[in-house]
């Protein structure tokens, strides 16, 4: 698998050629046909404030496109978020260490960015006429890309801030910008085979995606890997079908007519025999029919038994 960086989205009725800084998408052999549930990028920004933080004085805001003037300036070495209303103001910047460049991960024990030293990542949200003069906590990125000329055209972060020190109340918040959804959670019952009771999310800023052809380019085979966690879905359409966005499947570790193929493993675990369901919630392809973006539910049942590994996909959609 490789990864690649510094892409252009383009969007017009599908998602064409999509690869991304933390995963990669291969063109799968399908008959071409038109996208249905094609995703929407997001825009957005929204932050809550503790009681006694100064910047954000305990409230809380959220604002898109319809509501609020957003936009995105500067590169991947130091990108700033700048959001305008009739009454407010608000702005987040993110600095890369000094020589270095933003890219997905997380950044700790941040300076404010105009003032960082050494290898400090910087952070700095302000608005309504306040700032810090100080500068404590730490962001996450999960997203980042560039156009050929090096502007940011694609952001997807966290935030954490604290003014003054580090254990000042903070202001938490999220920014996106012409961002696709990129992660994976899932839940398990304490008996489920595959995680053992465990549940969890992955991002883009811990965790590596992929998605693949399977079966030949009849089906998919999606990848996460990240915190010390990796899992494997791999999955085939009913047979002499495709897959179709909104539609609901009975799964069996192999496809036969009206029943998809889907098998979860994880961690060193896989299911002989699986029952359950696989929900598509959105599918994008190309003009060849290659699948560009998916999303999915499932809920997995290995060897027929009671207990459940419930999931959510989501690979640019």
């Amino acid at each position: 698998m490789r990864i690649r960086t510094g892409w252009r989205r383009k969007a017009a009725g599908v998602l064409a050629g999509l690869t991304a800084v933390a995963g990669v998408t291969v063109g799968l052999t399908a008959p071409a046909q038109a996208a249905a549930g094609t995703p929407v990028a997001t825009t957005a920004y929204r932050h809550t404030s503790e009681a006694g933080d100064y910047v954000g004085q305990g409230g809380s805001v959220a604002f898109t496109p319809a509501t609020a003037t957003i936009g995105v300036t500067g590169t991947a070495e130091r990108v700033r978020l700048r959001l305008l209303t009739d009454d407010t103001w608000w702005e987040v910047e993110l600095a890369a260490p000094k020589g270095d460049t933003l890219r997905p991960g997380v950044y700790r024990d941040v300076e404010k960015a105009a003032f960082r030293t050494g290898r400090a990542p910087g952070l700095d949200v302000g608005g309504a006429g306040r700032s810090c003069d100080d500068v404590y906590g730490r962001f996450s990125v999960n997203q980042i890309e560039t156009d050929a000329s090096g502007a940011v055209t694609v952001l997807d972060a966290t935030y954490v801030q604290r003014c003054g020190s580090a254990t000042a109340p903070a202001l938490k918040g999220t920014v996106k910008y012409n961002a696709f959804p990129l992660s994976y959670s899932y839940s398990s019952d304490p008996d489920d085979w595959i995680a053992r009771g465990a549940s969890g999310t992955h991002t883009g800023a811990t965790s590596i995606f992929g998605l693949r052809p399977w079966a030949g380019g009849r089906g998919l085979q999606y990848n996460v890997e990240g915190k010390r966690e990796d899992f494997s879905a791999l999955m085939t359409p009913p047979t002499g079908a495709v897959f179709e966005a909104g539609r609901t499947y009975p799964i069996a570790r192999t496809d036969s007519e009206g029943v998809a193929g889907f098998s979860v493993s994880g961690n060193g675990r896989g299911c002989n025999t699986v029952t359950g369901t696989l929900t598509i919630t959105r599918l994008a392809r190309d003009e060849a029919g290659a699948v560009t973006a998916f999303a999915a539910t499932f809920v997995q049942h290995c060897e027929g038994a009671e207990a459940a590994l419930r999931g959510t996909i989501r690979y640019y959609a």
